[in-house]
């Protein structure tokens, strides 16, 4: 059966109209290039008014680019980079980190919520100081994580006053960030620089956007040859406004949080309507827009059969993502043919 949309990935969402009316606007005649045009300045702006701090702002194509050059800008060579086990700079960037970073280390922090702890990461960053093992320089956060959970801003200053004692840097990877604000109902300074991060990969293509992420230093001194990096690693957009205007739209309109909360609250939909069945169980709280579910082989197989995507590799079950787009008569649905699979598969059982 083909099915009207998917939730295998927010990924699968098309541009919101906010993000391609700015791209529209600023596709109307030339403009300079490699950024200095008048779209970039705007965004880069933006940035500056929703975060209330004079950052500094790079545009890059997508979310490893950000990260990798975003961790590489703060270490060097011998350096390590402490991450829980199944943060995405680990388990989805195809050692991206590591080759823009000439070889740093990830030190992985086990984890079975995907939540990096205070004392994981004083353990790695002490546990070892000679001068055979990587020292450690950087702390990253994945919020939301791959497990759909959402860190607090206890949490995030409580990460931030143990790198502060130990010297660390903490970056956050934010590919989904705008879902977390949504989900805190906090502003974005609260859980970055005003929680003590010092550098943000704001994620814009699984938020509305056709494609860019972008890199948010709040402490401008670690920002040092960071376009220098971004050329080099073929990240400098010769049409800098194609990858700058979406966000002016985004931000001015205020679409990136009202889309975050849509898909926060279409994950909260399903999560809700499937929460009573006997064999279906939530892996992990619904507190953005994803849902991983744990179920018999039998109802993923009908559910296949049934013309659903969805990937079983991440968060040890099935999982279901909602963009900006999703619509909650199809997340509706979903959940009806999750409740008659399950039905079907305890009579066969039976």
């Amino acid at each position: 059966m083909n099915r009207v949309q998917q939730f295998a990935s927010d990924n699968y969402a098309g541009i919101c109209p906010e993000a391609l009316e700015a791209m529209t606007l600023a596709n109307a005649g030339s403009a300079t290039a490699y950024g200095e045009d008048e779209w970039t300045q705007k965004a880069a702006d933006a940035f500056r008014a929703l975060f209330a701090s004079d950052c500094d702002v790079y545009f890059v194509f997508n979310g490893t680019a950000a990260n990798s050059l975003a961790l590489a800008s703060l270490c060097q060579s011998y350096h390590g980079v402490i991450c829980s086990s199944s943060a995405h700079v680990e388990t989805d960037e195809c050692g991206a980190p590591e080759f823009f970073s000439n070889g740093s280390k990830l030190l992985l922090a086990p984890s079975d919520n995907g939540k990096i702890t205070p004392d994981a990461i004083r353990a790695l960053a002490t546990g070892r100081s000679d001068i055979h093992f990587p020292k450690a320089r950087v702390v990253t956060i994945t919020q939301p994580t791959e497990t759909g959970l959402v860190y607090s801003i206890e949490e995030v200053r409580a990460i931030s006053a143990v790198c502060r004692e130990l010297g660390l840097k903490l970056h956050m990877d934010g590919a989904r960030f705008a879902h977390a604000c949504a989900s805190l109902g906090c502003s974005p300074a609260e859980i970055t620089w005003q929680a003590g991060v010092d550098v943000l990969c704001f994620g814009g293509t699984k938020n509305g956007m056709a494609v860019g992420d972008a890199v948010i230093f709040f402490d401008r001194a670690l920002a040092e040859d960071f376009s220098y990096r971004c050329k080099q690693a073929g990240q400098l957009a010769s049409k800098m406004r194609y990858l700058s205007a979406p966000w002016v739209g985004m931000l001015e309109s205020g679409a990136w949080l009202r889309n975050a909360a849509h898909g926060n609250a279409c994950a909260a939909s399903l999560a809700a309507q499937v929460a009573d069945l006997p064999d279906i169980e939530l892996i992990f709280p619904a507190e953005a827009n994803a849902v991983f579910l744990s179920a018999p082989e039998a109802v993923l197989a009908e559910l296949r059969a049934r013309g659903w995507r969805f990937y079983t590799f991440i968060g040890g079950g099935a999982r279901f993502m909602f963009a900006w787009d999703a619509m909650p008569e199809v997340v509706n649905d979903l959940a009806a043919d999750i409740r008659a699979a399950s039905a079907l598969a305890g009579r066969r059982a039976a």
